[in-house]
């Protein structure tokens, strides 16, 4: 079965790259690998359950459009990157989609950015959505 690997953040690129990853994995017949590597301090309490509801709400609106969703929190103490590199490897997908958001001039210019790293290392194509 074909796979789409999503890289997920709860933020509004986050949210265009859902948007897309779900109707790429449409379009192909694929099933859907959701990647959330957003860390968050291992002594707030809260966090965990934040991300957990989180997690379940991206499952509940990928099952409704139909497609079988695969969901992944890890916790390598990795960068993002990494992990949705080593994950889109072990899935052997065929495409990677991840939600970009707008830079100022200065960002651009130090970009050493989690999306800089994964159009560059993956090696399978790489969608890259921004959002409004």
């Amino acid at each position: 079965m074909p796979t789409v690997v999503l890289g997920y953040v709860p933020k509004p690129e986050g949210e265009a790259a859902l948007a897309a990853s779900i109707a790429e994995a449409q379009l192909r017949g694929a099933d859907l690998v959701v990647v959330n590597s957003h860390r968050s301090h291992h002594d707030d309490a809260g966090a965990h359950g934040r991300i957990q509801a989180e997690l379940e709400e991206v499952r509940a609106r990928v099952e409704a459009a139909g497609v079988q969703v695969d969901l992944r929190h890890p916790e390598t103490g990795f960068d993002a990157a990494e992990d949705l590199l080593a994950i889109a490897d072990e899935v052997a997908c065929e495409l990677i989609v991840i939600g970009l958001r707008r830079r100022t001039p200065v960002g651009k210019l130090i970009l050493g950015s989690n999306a800089q790293r994964i159009l560059l290392d993956a090696s399978c194509p790489v969608l890259a959505v921004k959002s409004d």
